[in-house]
């Protein structure tokens, strides 16, 4: 078949773009190489529970427009996500607020908690930080940084805080409130029955080849002996470095190894759905419990370990390593794809930075409608 679109990957990204290309009477067709639609934010019904496989997503949005997008396709719960942290045998709420300084210091007002905060960054004060270590003693002080930064941010990107630059942390937010919600977002929740519905209601209608890569298309459109689909654009989703073959050299990524358990004689595992681990002696860095998620009372639960390793060849690609030298690298890439003149490069891997889901959605709109203005 000719389509007007193949979009490489089946993820938010791809999912979005297909979906408004075909309601404005494009044809396109969707690959993944997974066995499955949805990419990262996949979720899969087990034992009654609606499971984060890829770790936890909570949805939140400050923007009217993609929040009105969204719930077009799924309900939302009212979810809100307060996650706790372990540092030893201590636990602290999160992000850093009243009940995180009452814990560590015994403050109960906000001027005694601003004056020990003052304190503790008057004590541990550097000139311009050279590093992520700094320039976190800089914003919050050692009490903080020792037991909720240091070990958890080490564990995350496989080096000491020392050896990672400054710019990775540009502010930490304080609050001088007893609010435990994560995120200051007018709009957050989860969708009732998962992920994955989204995708699917996203791309109704649409062709899927799954178990396909991107090289599968390109070596049956180079095969003279078979009959192979034909497209005028491609959207790709991929990682950029990969479409190029590396041939600049490897883009560096964090990924996650997860431990799933299904426990069937526990109900309520650690009571809330996310607990991070700070202890860098502890290897994961936190626990996903997915049934809090959806307020689910079915017997059993299900729980997720998160372990942080460096990228290798065949793993999933997360999380950009946004140093300078890799940087400067995706700046030589970029020059290749802008050469690309067919080809949209899209999302996490192929803008090769960290996108949030609403900023995911609203850059696939921005693109579709982009390329609509053109016909």
């Amino acid at each position: 078949m000719r389509y007007d679109y193949l979009i490489v990957g089946a993820g938010l990204y791809g999912a979005v773009f297909a979906h408004e290309l075909k309601e404005a009477g494009r044809s396109c067709m969707v690959i993944d190489k997974r066995d499955h639609i949805g990419g990262n934010i996949y979720t899969e019904n087990i034992s009654g529970i609606n499971v984060h496989k890829y770790g936890a997503h909570i949805f939140h949005t400050s923007n009217k427009k993609i929040w009105d997008y969204i719930c077009r396709f799924a309900e939302f719960n009212n979810y809100v996500n307060s996650p706790v942290a372990v540092y030893k045998d201590e636990l602290y709420n999160l992000p850093f607020n009243m009940n995180t300084f009452h814990a560590l210091w015994g403050v109960r007002t906000p001027k005694e908690a601003m004056d020990k905060l003052a304190e503790q960054i008057a004590d541990s004060k550097t000139g311009e930080p050279k590093n992520l270590e700094e320039q976190a003693l800089n914003l919050v002080g050692r009490d903080i940084y020792e037991k909720l930064i240091k070990g958890y941010t080490g564990k995350q990107w496989g080096r000491e805080c020392k050896d990672l630059p400054a710019f990775i942390i540009k502010r930490l937010p304080v609050r001088f409130t007893y609010d435990n919600n994560y995120f200051n977002d007018r709009y957050q929740g989860i969708p009732i029955g998962g992920y994955t519905g989204i995708i699917e209601k996203l791309l109704d209608g649409i062709d899927i080849r799954l178990n396909c890569s991107y090289d599968d298309v390109r070596t049956d459109k180079a095969d003279d002996h078979k009959e192979a689909d034909t497209y005028d654009r491609v959207v790709y989703t991929g990682m950029i470095d990969e479409y190029f073959d590396h041939r600049l050299g490897r883009l560096e990524y964090r990924t996650l190894r997860f431990d799933e358990r299904v426990l069937k004689d526990v109900d309520n595992y650690q009571g809330n759905a996310v607990v991070n681990y700070t202890e860098y002696e502890v290897p994961y860095t936190r626990v996903i419990e997915h049934k809090h998620f959806e307020y689910t009372d079915c017997k059993g639960t299900v729980i997720t370990y998160e372990y942080p390793k460096e990228y290798e060849a065949g793993d999933e690609p997360y999380y950009p390593v946004n140093d300078d030298k890799n940087s400067r690298l995706y700046e030589e890439y970029l020059k290749l794809a802008l050469n690309e003149k067919n080809v949209i490069f899209g999302g996490r891997l192929g803008q090769y930075r960290y996108y949030d889901m609403d900023k995911v959605i609203e850059a696939a709109l921005d693109k579709a409608e982009e390329e609509l203005k053109k016909a």
